[in-house]
């Protein structure tokens, strides 16, 4: 198989769709590049937010489904999305907007050589930033120019992606035998694995936890993790190693902005392939106005009155708005 690119997004679930908005627009300063609905549950909202172009390897998704209990944190789950940031000295200006903004986060640590902030949102949902700062590998994405996080600062993509897991072994077969990672590092209880140019765009961390109880699904929990390949031919590539190595999946799933497959290699984790394009700038919204409107692909535009009648309107309008670099007091 010809390896994975790296990250392509990571979906998660929230208790409000109006609340992460804020909380990834103003706090977190990535862009809203696509307002549309879950294809699957046409009355819950799929957002996407990424840098400034949508480029994948940056999108961080949320479905807001009706009903969602909270989710029960533990063992044999996708834990925590990880955020790159160009270098230590943005680490060091996220710790101090986050005690401004009074962001749940813990102190910067050091993990593999990296520097990294643990944080969290309203609803429990847990992230890291972490430094790009002497990695080398896949490519970053771009500042959201217009944003209110100065550039180099911003958040650039997706970090490792970061598992929880009572059964190392089976999850490093997973990752080397199944997919295209390899072994790279460990520290204590923790292991990382890269795939493709490598960095931390290409990487996953799995934590191998002991006497910690099963782990369930709800908003404030990761839904599932995607991995980027080039185009609809490796997804039929990957839908033939599948049937080879006998796992059950999906077969070829069209979402318009990319090509899916869906497989769970791992109990209770779902992981998805993507395509890199088509990407979010489409003939709905151009590169000015993008997340403004609410998007569906092309199957679901006949049913707008039904579906806007479902989903209720959120104000995601932001091409008339002039946000202010937000630097610190000591202009850091």
């Amino acid at each position: 198989m010809k390896p994975l690119i790296g990250m392509h997004h990571v979906t998660a679930m929230t208790s409000s769709a109006e609340k992460i908005y804020e909380f990834f627009t103003y706090v977190l300063g990535l862009r809203l590049v696509k307002k549309t609905i879950n294809q699957d549950d046409i009355q819950a909202y799929h957002l996407f937010f990424a840098d400034d172009r949508g480029s994948a390897g940056t999108d961080v998704t949320f479905f807001d489904f009706p009903g969602n209990q909270k989710a029960v944190k533990g063992t044999n789950e996708i834990a925590k999305t990880g955020l790159r940031v160009k270098d230590n000295q943005s680490i060091d200006y996220w710790k101090k907007r986050f005690e401004n903004l009074k962001v749940a986060h813990e102190d910067i640590k050091e993990i593999f050589g990296r520097k990294v902030l643990f944080f969290e949102d309203f609803d429990g949902q847990e992230y890291y930033l972490i430094s790009d700062e002497n990695i080398n590998g896949v490519k970053s994405g771009i500042p959201w120019d217009l944003g209110p996080i100065p550039n180099e600062y911003a958040i650039i993509g997706l970090g490792p992606i970061y598992f929880r897991v009572n059964d190392l072994m089976r999850m490093e077969k997973v990752l080397t035998e199944y997919l295209t990672f390899e072994f790279l590092n460990r520290e204590e209880n923790l292991t990382i694995y890269q795939t493709g140019e490598g960095g931390n765009g290409s990487s996953v961390i799995v934590e191998k936890t002991i006497n910690m109880s099963q782990g369930y699904q709800g908003y404030g929990a990761i839904h599932h993790v995607a991995f980027g390949v080039s185009d609809t031919k490796d997804i039929h590539s990957w839908t033939d190693h599948l049937n080879q190595i006998g796992a059950r999946h999906s077969g070829f799933v069209d979402r318009f902005y990319f090509k899916s497959l869906y497989t769970r290699l791992y109990p209770n984790i779902l992981f998805e392939f993507a395509t890199e394009g088509p990407g979010f700038i489409d003939d709905e919204e151009p590169y000015e106005t993008l997340g403004e409107l609410l998007a569906l692909p092309p199957k679901f535009r006949g049913m707008r009155d039904k579906i806007e009648k479902l989903v209720r309107h959120i104000d995601t309008k932001r091409s008339d708005k002039n946000f202010k670099k937000e630097y610190l007091n000591d202009g850091k």
